[in-house]
């Protein structure tokens, strides 16, 4: 019988990650409220089954920018405000203890924010949520990789808040291939415009990078 850790387990994941962008420092915040905050990040575990942070991970935290990450991981963060400025954090810690942290700021042309919202506005994307995790399986040895996708968008001052996660585990089968699950597979072809725009900008700040302190990609942190 699988083991079905719910939306318990989805939060756990997301703080794992630290991917609750409600957390965010509130630097920039004198362009006012975002209307996009989006966050994208990957995260090589190797959690075996029978550790602490796997029956239940009472040892992660999510700490203040600057703690220390304890697995190879990569977080991309952008804030988008009314005015159409912007703030792109990128994040790539792929030699423990050596993270190295990027920022762009810019402001987007009014055809480019106008193309924003029309992605934004799109009724599909509106009627997201953050679904519960698939079932663990019983025979998981590890949790190999994370990706997690989180955004929060401006209603009018509503917000609309979800994350989808992604898993691979390693389990005890026999063909030795590992386990894919993934809350937002219902969502995928409803979120490729964002994701597809969000790496477009991503291209188009790569220039723009400069070295600079951790300030809106929230730290994973796992003591």
């Amino acid at each position: 019988m699988a083991k079905s850790l719910g939306f318990s387990r989805l939060a756990t994941m997301a703080a794992l990650l630290g991917l609750v962008v409600s957390a965010l420092p509130a630097a920039g915040q004198g362009n006012g409220v975002p209307l996009l905050r989006l966050q994208h990040a990957t995260a090589e575990l190797e959690i075996s089954s029978s550790a602490p942070h796997m029956q239940g991970l009472s040892g992660v935290t999510t700490g203040n920018p600057g703690d220390v990450w304890h697995y190879p991981n990569s977080v991309s963060c952008l804030l988008v405000y009314p005015d159409g400025k912007y703030l792109f954090e990128k994040r790539e810690e792929r030699t423990l203890g050596k993270p190295k942290v990027k920022l762009a700021e810019g402001t987007f042309t009014p055809d480019e924010l106008g193309q924003m919202k029309t992605i934004l506005d799109d009724e599909a994307l509106r009627s997201v949520s953050s679904p519960p995790m698939p079932p663990m399986p019983d025979d998981v040895v590890a949790v190999r990789e994370i990706e997690t996708l989180n955004a929060q968008i401006d209603r009018g001052g509503n917000l609309q808040d979800f994350m989808t996660v992604k898993e691979r585990l390693k389990t005890k089968a026999a063909s030795g291939l590992d386990t894919q699950l993934n809350n937002g597979t219902r969502y995928e072809k409803t979120l490729a415009p964002l994701l597809r725009w969000f790496k477009d900008v991503e291209k188009k700040t790569k220039s723009a990078l400069k070295d600079a302190q951790p300030q809106y990609c929230t730290p994973m942190n796992i003591g």
